[in-house]
């Protein structure tokens, strides 16, 4: 899976929506692919300084630059591994900017019902992106919810100015 193309206006189906799995150090998350512009392989990046250690750097891509964050650095303080598994994803932020992801072991997709995600009770404190969970024969899945990512300061510093990328 090379490419990923999401169409904003697709209503879920019957069959329900469609998620990107992927893991954090072990553990099993899932993207609206709503949400995911396209799936790229790891690509070098230019470092941003000062910037928090959990933003891997500037991407230029299709004549923007797009902020990554790599999202096992931001949540348990490790940088994703070095995997041929291992992708870029670029992602719609707040419905105005691209903004990449790196995810380990984003390969697949799962078709589920939205209301399969339930609440687990916990407060999400400093990761509210951390959303609702599944559960599956192969345990717990975790939503991630991408515009619930940055904080508002990190967000000013990785984009700044008002007006926002152009989207594809």
């Amino acid at each position: 899976m090379n490419h990923l193309h999401a169409q904003p206006t697709v209503t879920p189906s019957a069959k329900g929506t469609l998620y990107l799995q992927f893991r954090l150090n072990q553990q099993r998350f899932a993207l609206d692919v709503r949400q995911v512009i396209e799936v790229l392989p790891r690509r070098t990046l230019k470092p941003i300084a000062q910037a928090p250690a959990w933003v891997a750097g500037i991407l230029a891509h299709r004549g923007n630059l797009v902020p990554v964050v790599d999202l096992s650095a931001l949540s348990f303080a490790q940088p994703a591994a070095e995997r041929a598994s291992t992708r870029l994803v670029l992602v719609r932020y707040r419905g105005e900017h691209v903004l990449g992801l790196i995810l380990e072991q984003a390969t697949e997709t799962l078709r589920c019902q939205a209301d399969e995600f339930q609440p687990y009770g916990l407060d999400g404190g400093n990761a509210p992106y951390l959303g609702p969970v599944r559960q599956d024969a192969q345990g717990l899945l975790q939503r991630i919810e991408v515009d619930d990512l940055l904080t508002d300061a990190v967000r000013a510093s990785l984009f700044p100015g008002a007006p926002g990328q152009v989207l594809p």
